[in-house]
C-alpha cells in the first residue's frame, strides 16, 4: 500500500516526538530506534523510510524538543512585557516541576553533559537550540545591559546548570530548597529585587 505524503510527514512528526521524550529522558545514547518506532506504532524496518541514520533522528529529535520548550515558554510569557516575561521564564525554569520531568522540559538541562559525545548534526542541533534560548532571554533584558547576549547566555547556562545539578541530589526537599535560592539568586542577576520588581 503506498501513503501520501501527508501520511509521511505525520508518521515522521509522531517518531521525532516521541524520540524528543526519550533523549531528554534517557540522552541520545539511550534512544533505542526499535523502542521509539514501537512508541510510534511502527515496525523497526520503516526507520529507513524516515531518517538515513540514528544519528539523523537524535538531531531532530532535539530540535523537536527545542521547539516544544520554546512553544510551551511562549505561552508562559505571551501578553506580558519584557520584565514580567523574564521573571516568569525564570520562575518556571528553575523549579521542582522541571526537575522531576526532564522528558518535557529544557534539552540544555537535560543533555549538556552528553552532547560532547555526539556527532556533528546532532551537535548542530543543539547549538541552534541554545543560540535560539539566548536571543530570547538576551531581548527580556533591559536595553540599558551593555551586553545583553553574554549576560543572556550565563544566565541561560546557570538556570540549567542549577536544575541539572538539583536532578543530581537524591533528597527532593533540600533539592527544592536549593532551587528556591538558586531561582532567587539568578533573578538577582536579572535585576530583580527581594520584592520581584525590577531595578
Amino acid at each position: 500500500m503506498r501513503y501520501s505524503d501527508t501520511h509521511k510527514q505525520e508518521t515522521r512528526k509522531k517518531v521525532v516526538k516521541a524520540a524528543a521524550k526519550a533523549v531528554r529522558l534517557r540522552g541520545p545514547e539511550g534512544v533505542g530506534v526499535a523502542e521509539i518506532m514501537a512508541e510510534a506504532g511502527l515496525t523497526h524496518g520503516g526507520f529507513y523510510a524516515h531518517f538515513p541514520s540514528k544519528e539523523a533522528l537524535v538531531a531532530a529529535a532535539i530540535e523537536e524538543a527545542f521547539r516544544a520548550s520554546a512553544q510551551r515558554f511562549e505561552k508562559l510569557t505571551e501578553g506580558l512585557d519584557a520584565p514580567a516575561a523574564l521573571a516568569a521564564f525564570a520562575d518556571a525554569y528553575v523549579t521542582p516541576e522541571h526537575r522531576a520531568h526532564p522528558e518535557r522540559g529544557c534539552p540544555i538541562a537535560a543533555l549538556s553533559s552528553d552532547l560532547p559525545r555526539q556527532g556533528p548534526q546532532v551537535r548542530a542541533a543543539y547549538e541552534a537550540g541554545v543560540r535560539g534560548l539566548i536571543r530570547r532571554i538576551a531581548g527580556w533584558l533591559p536595553t540599558q545591559e551593555p551586553d545583553r547576549e553574554s549576560l543572556a547566555a550565563s544566565l541561560v547556562a546557570e538556570m540549567a546548570g542549577a536544575v541539572a545539578l538539583s536532578r543530581a541530589m537524591s533528597d527532593a526537599a533540600a533539592a527544592g530548597r536549593w532551587l528556591a535560592d538558586a531561582r532567587a539568586r539568578i533573578k538577582s542577576r536579572m535585576g530583580f529585587d527581594a520584592a520581584g520588581s525590577q531595578s
